[in-house]
Order: C-alpha cells, then sequence, then structure tokens
C-alpha cells in the first residue's frame, strides 16, 4: 500500500483493492489540489479545504459523504458520526471520522475531529486502529495536546499527524513541531509511505511525517 498526502487532511491510498482519496480540497486554500482518478473518494464534512469533487467521474468513482457501511472492490469503509467543535457542532457541525480496511490493514481518518473527548461509542466503533490520520493544527480541530490524547486512547501502530501549517496553506493554523516535540518520537519523514501489514511496528508507535 502506499499513501500520499497533498496538504491538510487529503491523502491517496493506492492499495492491491483499488484508490481512494479522502478530503480533496479547493485550490483556494493555496495548495495544489489533486486530480480525482480514485474508485473511493470520502468526504468527512462540507467545508471547502475538504470537500472538492468537482472532476470524479460519476460512472467509476463511488462519493462517500456521511455516516454509514460501504463497500467497493474489497475495501470497506465504516463512517462514524463526530464533532466538528466541542459544542456538539453547533458552531461547526458534524464529521465524519472513516474506518478503512483494505490490504489485512485498518486505517482511521478522522477529519476535522474538534471534540473535547471521545463518546464512549466512537471508541468502541473505531476499534484496533494500525494506522491513524489525525489533526494537529487547533483552531478548528483538536490542538496538538488533544491529539496526543487522542492518539493514548486509539493507540494505533503508526501516526500520520495532519491538518497543519505547510508553506502556501491560506489557513491559520499551528505547525507540526510541537506535537512531534511533545510526543516524543522521532519522526520517519517521507516523500510516499509504502507498508505492507508484516512491515507494521510490532511494539513502539511510528511516528510518519510527509515531507511537504
Amino acid at each position: 500500500m502506499t499513501i500520499t498526502w497533498f496538504g491538510q487532511s487529503c491523502f491517496r491510498i493506492e492499495a492491491k483493492e483499488g484508490s481512494i482519496l479522502i478530503d480533496p480540497f479547493s485550490k483556494d486554500i493555496g495548495l495544489k489540489p489533486p486530480r480525482i482518478k480514485d474508485d473511493l473518494v470520502l468526504v468527512t464534512h462540507k467545508h471547502y479545504d475538504h470537500n472538492n469533487t468537482e472532476g470524479a467521474d460519476s460512472q467509476t468513482t463511488m462519493i462517500v459523504d456521511g455516516p454509514g457501511e460501504y463497500e467497493k472492490m474489497g475495501m470497506y469503509v465504516r463512517g462514524i458520526l463526530s464533532y466538528h467543535d466541542k459544542s456538539k457542532g453547533q458552531e461547526r457541525g458534524l464529521n465524519t471520522i472513516y474506518v478503512i480496511k483494505t490490504e489485512d490493514m485498518t486505517m482511521c481518518h478522522m477529519g476535522d475531529f474538534g471534540q473535547d473527548k471521545f463518546e464512549e461509542h466512537q471508541l468502541d466503533d473505531i476499534g484496533d486502529i494500525d494506522i491513524l490520520m489525525l489533526p494537529i493544527g487547533g483552531r478548528y480541530t483538536v490542538d496538538y495536546k488533544e491529539a496526543i490524547e487522542v492518539v493514548g486512547q486509539i493507540e494505533p501502530k503508526v501516526v500520520i499527524p495532519m491538518h497543519y501549517k505547510v508553506k502556501d496553506l491560506k489557513i491559520d493554523i499551528d505547525g507540526p513541531d510541537k506535537f512531534i516535540k511533545e510526543l516524543g518520537l522521532t519522526p520517519e519523514k517521507v516523500d510516499k509511505y509504502k507498508i505492507a501489514k508484516k512491515n507494521l511496528p510490532a511494539e513502539e508507535v511510528k511516528l510518519i511525517v510527509f515531507n511537504f
């Protein structure tokens, strides 16, 4: 499996079964959006930096934009309702957490998770996770300290931070340095992350940070 990060919360997961694109953004955020050529597109919520599905071929691409259970080409997705803020969505609305199963690995993409704590059923619904993609930039989502609490509760094998300040991004959020320092792990820096189940870390959590 190969995971590519395009900035903000947008990832492409290329697996043996097919390709998944998560949270494609508008060019208005200052970054170059990916061209949609994927079998599945997952949208965590309806904000312009997460829901640009323009150009998707409705004949070949399945677009998922909310809670529920989905499957295409042997790739399984579960969407779990969550909130974009600490007020049960009253400030910024709803958010969908996606649990993705492909190549015998389980990933979790948190979207713009902004709750101050998990509801009990959410952790049960998320379950055991190999690879966790979570926001760390604060202001619109959990901040770096809250993100570290999320890592401690989910206990993934691999952590991939997202939704933080990078060059040319026009959205005012924090960079990754505080999260990396507080987490206390030496990051493995990659252009693309290639991973197979047999290579998942057995004990210590691995931190993956994309070059950007």
